[in-house]
This record gives C-alpha cells, sequence and structure tokens, in this order.
C-alpha cells in the first residue's frame, strides 16, 4: 500500500532521505522541515496515518526482512540506489513499563532487518534515535557524556542498547550516528509524563502534591523544534562526521521535579504549590491501590526510579553539528498551559488524557 506524490519523481536533483517510523510526531515534522531540500520517503506500518504530502510513504513490517526488502524496492524503483540517509525513528515503546517481546521484534530485530536490506544499496548515513536513559542517573551539577557508563533498568532503553550495538556491527560501509535523544515536547504539550504533571496540578489532584523521591532531582528534555533542527544538522553534516559516532542532543539545563511544580502551579493557580517527598515504600503501595481501583497514571515500577537524575553534556552536539537547544521547558511552560486554558477539552484530547467529569459536562453541555 502506497500514498504517492510527485516528490517521488526520479528526475530530480534533491538528495534522498528515508524516515521510518514516519507518520509519528518527531517523523512528521522533520519530514515537513526537510522536504524543501531533500526527497523523502517515509516508512510505517500500514494502517498508520500517512505522513505529511511532502513525502511518499510506503508501509512496511519492519518486523519482516521480506516485507522491508519489498518496500525498498518501491524506494529503488522510484528513486533509485543513492539513499542520503536513513533516519530511523521506528521503535516499540510502552509507558506502562511492562515487559514486551515487542521491544526485542520491533526496535532491536526490526532495525536489523533493516541494515540487512540496506546492503544492497549506497547509503551513506544510518542515524539512530535512542535515549539518554540509557546512561547510568547522575546527582545535580554532574553531567553525562557520551563516554559515561550505560545503565538501562527497563526494557525500553534497554533495547535501545541493544540496537547501538545491532547498528555499530551491522552498518557496513554506512555512517552510524546515534542520537541520545530526552524527552520531547513541543508547544502544545506531548510529553507524557509533562502533561500528567500538568494535569494532576490542573484538576488539584490529591496526588499532586506527593512525590516518591528527591524532588530536587529531574530528567532531561528537549523541544521538538530543537530535535528537527539536530536531525537536519546531522544529516547535512554527514560527510565530515566520524564513521561511528554517538551525540547527547537534550537542554542543557535539568529542570527539577520541584522547578516544574512550582512553575506549573504558579501559571495554573498563581499560587505556590507545596510537595511533599513520600517514603518509596509507601508510595508504592498507594501507586498499586490506585491501580486495584482504576488504570491510574503511576505506576509501581515509577516509584523505582522516581530518585533518577539526568543532565546532559552536549559539547559534543555543538562541536560537531554546530547544534545547541533554542528552547528551555521552564519558559515554554506558559505557552503549554495557556493552550490548555485557552481550550480544555481540546489541549486533553491533544495529549491523550481522560477528561475530568467538569470537562464531560461542559463538552455535553456544548453539543446539547
Amino acid at each position: 500500500m502506497e500514498h504517492t506524490n510527485s516528490a517521488g519523481a526520479r528526475n530530480s536533483d534533491k538528495e534522498v532521505i528515508i524516515v521510518t517510523g514516519s507518520s509519528g510526531l518527531i517523523g512528521t515534522s522533520i519530514i515537513k522541515r526537510m522536504s524543501e531540500k531533500y526527497r523523502i520517503v517515509g516508512l510505517d506500518n500500514t494502517g498508520y496515518p500517512f505522513p505529511p504530502r511532502e513525502a511518499e510513504c510506503v508501509c512496511y513490517d519492519i518486523t519482516s526482512e521480506g516485507s522491508i526488502r519489498a518496500a525498498m524496492e518501491r524506494v529503488r524503483y522510484g528513486y533509485g540506489d543513492k539513499i542520503a540517509s536513513v533516519i530511523h525513528l521506528a521503535a516499540y515503546y510502552d509507558f506502562s513499563g511492562k515487559p514486551s517481546p515487542l521491544y526485542e521484534k520491533i526496535t532491536v530485530k526490526g532495525t536489523e532487518n533493516l541494515l540487512r536490506v540496506l546492503q544492497g544499496f549506497e547509503v551513506e548515513q544510518f542515524v539512530f534515535s535512542s535515549t539518554n536513559l540509557i546512561y547510568r542517573p547522575t546527582s545535580p551539577g554532574q553531567k553525562i557524556n557520551e563516554d559515561c557508563p550505560l545503565e538501562p533498568k527497563w526494557d525500553y532503553p534497554e533495547s535501545k542498547v541493544d540496537t547501538e550495538k545491532v547498528i555499530l556491527e551491522n552498518r557496513g560501509r554506512m555512517k552510524a550516528v546515534l542520537l541520545r535523544i530526552a524527552g520531547v515536547y513541543d508547544d502544545k504539550g506531548h510529553s507524557i509524563p509533562v502533561s500528567h504533571q500538568i494535569q494532576r496540578i490542573y484538576e488539584k489532584q490529591f496526588t499532586s502534591h506527593f512525590y516518591s523521591g528527591d524532588t530536587s532531582h529531574g530528567n532531561v528534555f528537549l523541544h521538538l523544534e530543537d530535535l528537527v533542527d539536530a536531525l537536519e544538522k546531522t544529516v547535512e553534516r554527514r560527510s565530515v562526521l566520524p564513521d561511528e559516532v554517538a551525540i547527547n542532543i537534550g537542554e542543557s539545563e535539568t529542570p527539577s521535579y520541584q522547578d516544574l511544580q512550582e512553575r506549573i502551579g504558579s501559571l495554573l493557580h498563581g499560587e505556590e504549590w507545596k510537595t511533599y517527598e513520600v517514603p518509596a515504600p509507601l508510595a508504592k503501595i498507594g501507586a498499586y491501590g490506585m491501580n486495584l481501583l482504576g488504570d491510574a497514571f503511576i505506576k509501581p515500577w515509577m516509584i523505582d526510579r522516581a530518585d533518577d537524575h539526568y543532565e546532559l553534556d552536549i559539547s559534543r552536539a555543538r562541536d560537531l553539528l554546530g547544534w545547541e537547544p533554542r528552547h528551555r521547558l521552564l519558559d515554554t511552560l506558559p505557552i503549554i498551559i495557556g493552550k490548555l486554558n485557552e481550550d480544555p477539552v481540546a489541549w486533553y484530547q491533544e495529549n491523550d488524557l481522560d477528561l475530568p467529569a467538569t470537562l464531560e459536562k461542559e463538552q455535553e453541555q456544548k453539543k446539547g
């Protein structure tokens, strides 16, 4: 199944880029940005939404080498053998934290299948979207560089570590760039942890005043526009990058959980938002209880990682890519929350959140 347009004409002098996971938030954004300079082919699962019209979409099953070969034959027919870069975003992810064989089947083996098929093409560069969560957590003030120890703590980052190894072992003549990317957000939210934190405070939930870890710790984030900038620069500089390189991509400052709490509380309610640290054993009991009563966002596994802290050293990105972020999450929160206040129902739907009873009633009244 294909979605085609004039961008796929063979006689174009633009170089070819392939984007896997092309219908996702990142894939869609990179296609829109780079389509003026490149011919882009998106690869994604059958039945997924098509990417923007700026790209041709070829549907495939990444778990099947035969399906990948068929998709790439379509690429060969329409665009030839030469590919400037493959931006590999496709992967399995489940925020529930439950173990799944799909991490191995889709992320690890799927990438191995793709690399095997790509050996039949002239591919200059293979770019992999890894994650900062592969590193051993650090402490506030201690930044993580690309040579720091790896210590993935659950299936998702473990699959990224395994896939990085697969890429380095099977890249052939392709240059390999491993982008270790922080948690992505944009002006509408689109970050599961940030959106849920905003939701809890917006609804003044009881749980919004408690945290099971050290509130001075936090994770590192990255605005979607900055990620697209980094991907674009990675492709543009492919000829001068090392044959194998890992690069941290994230904001240079890590907001603590308390920083976010205070900023969100002030923006939403104009007041200080008090947050109390709860001992992990008690918090885990509470999480089990909430999940017995319903599908609560806070899962018991999250309690074990509430103390984890990540700060990235992005000097390699500055040196090799000429890149650094133009956004900060704390500066973007007013924009995100402004959109929430402007149209709460739309914001909840955009972030895949269940509407509270008050908004459900309001929506029903509007329909009536």
